[in-house]
């Protein structure tokens, strides 16, 4: 069992930053995938990125590529998700999600664990 925690939301303008973090409980976090997807007011759920176990492989969203970057402290059971230059298209609720079975290219389906969300509003 993996208990997800995301955190580091809020309202930024646009051109900004932010960075979230998705802390993991359990002593297996370096054996999952670890993605992030978010679902915006209307819309549904989209992928955003994933990054291996290891941390060492990457892959993103074409919406986001440039400028997020997804990264993971094994040893801090945390990932994280660093936002630059916000686009007001960006605003959505954001999720992290841990996957035993999952790929970096997996859809969401293929994920085991979900973190409540975090919402991130950019403002134009």
């Amino acid at each position: 069992q993996v208990q997800l925690v995301e955190s580091g939301g809020g309202l930024v303008q646009a051109g900004g930053s932010l960075r979230l973090s998705c802390a993991a409980s359990g002593r297996t976090f370096s054996h999952y995938t670890m993605g992030w997807f978010r679902q915006a007011p209307g819309k549904e759920r989209e992928f955003v990125g994933a990054t291996s176990w290891s941390g060492s492989s990457t892959y993103y969203a074409d919406s986001v590529k440039g400028r997020f970057t997804i990264s993971r402290d094994n040893a801090k059971n945390t990932a994280y998700l660093q936002m630059n230059s916000l686009k007001p298209e960006d605003t959505a609720v954001y999720y992290c999600a841990a996957g035993r079975s999952a790929g970096i290219e997996s859809p969401g389906y293929r994920y085991d664990y979900w973190g409540q969300g975090t919402q991130v509003t950019v403002s134009s």
